[in-house]
C-alpha cells in the first residue's frame, strides 16, 4: 500500500530504540525523509545507521533532551534547516519513575509532567505553525494504556500520560481546518525495554510473563513493529479522515469501553 508521504519529513523522538526506531523504520522505508531523535548519541547512530538499510529517504540522528527547551529548538531548527519543514511529528514520551503512590514524591510527578506534557507541548509548539501553513500535517503520540485505564505501580504514567491525549484532542479540533491531523496510539503489552524492565524487576520473572499473556485476547505480546504500522498508517494520505482518535493496538488487552 502507497502510504503517500514519499518526501515529507518526519521528526520521530525516543527514535534509538523500540517502538521509536520501530517507526523510523516503517517511515524510512515509505520513503519519508526521517529525523531521528534521542539522548544518547553512540547507540542513536546505530539505530541510524540500521534505518538506512531500508529508507528511501534522507536519515538524520540528532541528539536532544526533551526536558529540555533549547535541546528542542536546537533539534526543530536543525531539521527544517536540512529539510525545509516538517511534515510529520511522531512523539514518544520517557518512561516515568515506576512505583505506586507511596513509592513517589512530587519531584517524581513534576519529572512525569515534564517529560510527557511539556515535552509535547514544546514540540508542537515548535511544528504546528509551520504545518498549518504548508496546509498539511501530521502528528501522533504513542501513550500508553494509562490513557484509558489505570496500571498498577504506574501511578505517574497514570496521572500525566492523559494529559497529553487530552492536549492532542483539544488540538485536534483547532487545527483539522488547516489539514493537520493529530492522533493518538494506545498500546498495549509491547515486548520492550520497559516491559522487560517489567520482567527484571519480578520475583518469578516466568510467572510475571505468564500472567501477562493470559490477559493478551490474541494470545502473544506485541511488537514495536505493531506500533509502526499503525504510525505509520496514521501519517498517510490513507488517514485523512481520522482525527482526534486513541487507537488502541493492544490486542484486546485493554477493558476500558
Amino acid at each position: 500500500m502507497d502510504l503517500g508521504i514519499a518526501g515529507r519529513t518526519a521528526l520521530i523522538t525516543a527514535s534509538s530504540k523500540g517502538i521509536g526506531k520501530a517507526c523510523a523504520m516503517e517511515l524510512a522505508s515509505q520513503g519519508a525523509n526521517v529525523v531521528m531523535c534521542a539522548r544518547g548519541r553512540q547507540q542513536l547512530e546505530l539505530a541510524a545507521e540500521e534505518v538506512r538499510t531500508v529508507a528511501r529517504g534522507d536519515v538524520t540522528a540528532i541528539p536532544a533532551d526533551l526536558t529540555s527547551a533549547q535541546d528542542i529548538d536546537a533539534l526543530v531548527d536543525a531539521a527544517e534547516r536540512r529539510h525545509g519543514g516538517i511534515d510529520i511529528l511522531v512523539s514518544i514520551g520517557g518512561s516515568p519513575k515506576r512505583g505506586g503512590f507511596d513509592a513517589i514524591n512530587e519531584q517524581d510527578l513534576r519529572d512525569a509532567f515534564e517529560m510527557s506534557v511539556i515535552a509535547a507541548f514544546r514540540l508542537l509548539n515548535r511544528t504546528l505553525p509551520g504545518m498549518r501553513a504548508r496546509g498539511w500535517g501530521r502528528v501522533v503520540t504513542v501513550q500508553s494504556r494509562a490513557v484509558r485505564e489505570p496500571i498498577p505501580d504506574l501511578v505517574t504514567s497514570v496521572a500525566t500520560r492523559p494529559g497529553v491525549n487530552g492536549l492532542f484532542k483539544y488540538l485536534s479540533k483547532e487545527v483539522a481546518a488547516d489539514g493537520v491531523l493529530l492522533n493518538t496510539i494506545v498500546p498495549g503489552r509491547i515486548m520492550t525495554d520497559r516491559f522487560k524492565g517489567g520482567q527484571d524487576l519480578a520475583a518469578d520473572s516466568q510467572a510475571y510473563t505468564a500472567g501477562k499473556l493470559a490477559g493478551i485476547p490474541v494470545g502473544r505480546f506485541g511488537q514495536p513493529e505493531d506500533i509502526a504500522g499503525a504510525v505509520a498508517f496514521l501519517c498517510s494520505e490513507r488517514a485523512s479522515y481520522i482525527n482526534g482518535t486513541a487507537l488502541q493496538v493492544d490486542g484486546g488487552v485493554i477493558n476500558a469501553i
